[in-house]
């Protein structure tokens, strides 16, 4: 495809996500992808848009974050022919983990990993859903780094730039498909 029609593929992706204000709080506008998710042929757009940024590259790993990053983590691994890892919240993991902590506006919140989910040296790709404040992405980083692993890159379908999330992974590669 044209760098023209990924351009008209990144605007048809950006209108179909749904702006849902006041979730999950007052003064909170929502970026739901819940309409993307139900349209086959945006939602494989999204994906080969996305995976396109990383064959050829090596990665052995991708990772998605809990929870909307696994959807589309999974489709991702599968079209680099990479391993899928989880990265979940506190306990929800059955097997021996590691763990970061990050900060969120209200408090702290924990992220795990299966302590033999790495391979050292094993080139990964973070996917995620949202960039926000990066909290999340930069403990994720941690873990893959704490495990031996090498972030690679770190994806996120949507970045809200205006929380500059991206100055938290200076040190990273990081690709946004849709910046708000």
């Amino acid at each position: 495809m044209s760098e023209t029609q990924n351009i008209s593929m990144i605007e048809n992706i950006k209108s179909i996500i749904r702006d849902v204000p006041d979730f999950p709080k007052k003064g909170i506008i929502f970026k739901d992808i819940t309409p993307l998710l139900a349209s086959p042929e945006t939602f494989r757009e999204t994906i080969r848009l996305i995976a396109g940024k990383y064959k050829g590259r090596g990665i052995t790993k991708v990772l998605g974050i809990e929870a909307r990053g696994f959807i589309l983590a999974a489709p991702i691994a599968v079209e680099l022919g990479a391993g899928l890892i989880p990265v979940r919240k506190k306990g929800k993991l059955p097997y021996k983990t590691v763990s970061a902590a990050y900060a969120l506006e209200y408090g702290e919140d924990t992220l795990q990993i299966h302590e033999d989910a790495l391979k050292n040296g094993e080139k990964v790709l973070i996917v995620d859903d949202v960039l926000a404040t990066g909290g999340t992405a930069s403990a994720v980083c941690r873990l893959v780094e704490q495990l031996g692993g090498k972030v690679e890159s770190i994806a996120i379908l949507i970045e809200l730039e205006f929380l500059k999330g991206r100055d938290k992974l200076s040190g990273y590669e990081l690709f946004s498909l849709i910046k708000y």
